[in-house]
């Protein structure tokens, strides 16, 4: 192959790259970089080890457990059919977690984030949100 044939080749997707820039800032809209997503964790073992580092003291920590244990069985996917709540916390709707992060659909680590966010902020801890949630059935 010769060099000016490899640099051709190269030089292509450059070159429409550019022009789908050109055509989109012509009609007004704007390319951005889409950010980096954190990998997909989806096995309950992943989630409660990231939990574990995020929440290390045992009594927060199991508390918070169990309310995702009832709420999600620890499953980051789960969704109610009924109330449409979303995640390991079962947020609703689910897209309230977006404000801890935009991989908050398929991430624990968001997931628990926000849940722990909104447990301490509602309840002043995961273990008053379990001592509601014993009381209430629901937090």
């Amino acid at each position: 192959m010769s060099v000016s044939r490899f640099a051709r080749r190269i030089a292509s997707p450059k070159k429409a790259i550019t022009t789908a820039a050109m055509a989109a800032a012509t009609a007004g809209l704007v390319l951005t970089a889409a950010p980096a997503q954190a990998a997909t964790t989806n096995s309950s073992a992943q989630a409660k080890a990231i939990a574990h580092k995020m929440i290390p003291n045992a009594a927060q920590y199991n508390a918070f457990s169990k309310i995702v244990e009832h709420e999600s069985g620890w499953d980051v996917n789960a969704t109610n059919s009924s109330s449409g709540a979303y995640g390991l916390v079962q947020a609703l709707p689910g897209s309230k977690m977006a404000s801890a992060g935009s991989d908050w659909k398929t991430n624990a680590k968001t997931q628990i984030k926000w849940g722990l966010d909104y447990m301490n902020s509602r309840y002043g801890s995961p273990t008053a949100a379990w001592a509601f949630w014993q009381a209430n059935g629901w937090y």
